[in-house]
């Protein structure tokens, strides 16, 4: 994909985080990759008063500036950790949803009760304990869980969600704000019922969820 039209595709699912109440104000970092650069959303700025020029190319190897004049996120170490970690990352998402902060902070874990959070998550849903933002010590704590990993909870902070595209992480992202959502509202009337490893294989098994999965791995 060419640079241009990766930048446009991160104006649209920056935006489209915004609209879906994933992020408040300037909160949220966004990036994808192209070749030996990854693109990021600037410090400071709302997805929505983001422009295709306001993303920040950095060397994904050095961590260095390379293109554009703003400042990259505060949290391009975590966002460089995940690429260095993993070669089939192609873009990565950061947010502060409120029913997944809400719940992991309260000490619940946010797990799969419906067929749809599994298919689109596909992955394990690490939760990682609160570490000091826009740190090493955090981009090395999402490092060690990443590897077989497509959501990670951060407690008391947000998550990250990660894709071979910015398609794929958007709606993993969105998945694990909506499964957040129906577990707490779940815990207001009863006890939740989470899927089995067996019901999740099953599901796995599925041509028609294989199918959807493959929908969901093809690029805008």
């Amino acid at each position: 994909m060419r640079d241009e039209q990766l930048r446009l595709n991160l104006v649209k699912y920056g935006r489209r985080l915004m609209a879906e109440g994933l992020v408040t104000g300037p909160g949220g970092n966004i990036s994808a990759r192209s070749a030996n650069l990854i693109y990021v959303s600037a410090s400071g700025l709302a997805f929505d008063e983001m422009e295709p020029g306001d993303y920040v190319g950095i060397d994904w190897s050095t961590g260095k500036v390379v293109e554009g004049e703003r400042r990259p996120t505060s949290e391009s170490l975590v966002h460089l950790a995940c690429y260095r970690k993993r070669a089939d990352i192609g873009a990565v998402i950061h947010t502060h949803p409120r029913y997944t902060v809400a719940l992991s902070s309260s000490g619940h874990d946010i797990k799969a009760m419906f067929p749809d959070f599994h298919i689109y998550t596909h992955s394990k849903t690490p939760h990682i304990d609160y570490i000091t933002v826009n740190t090493q010590e955090l981009a090395d704590a999402v490092a060690g869980v990443v590897d077989d990993a497509n959501v990670i909870v951060l407690r008391n902070h947000g998550a990250v969600s990660l894709g071979s595209h910015l398609k794929e992480a958007y709606y993993r992202m969105a998945s694990l704000e909506e499964g957040a959502q129906v577990q707490w509202l779940a815990l207001q009337v009863g006890k939740p019922r989470f899927l089995s490893k067996q019901e999740l294989a099953d599901l796995d098994a599925l041509g028609t969820e294989k199918y959807r999965r493959k929908l969901l791995e093809q690029s805008d």
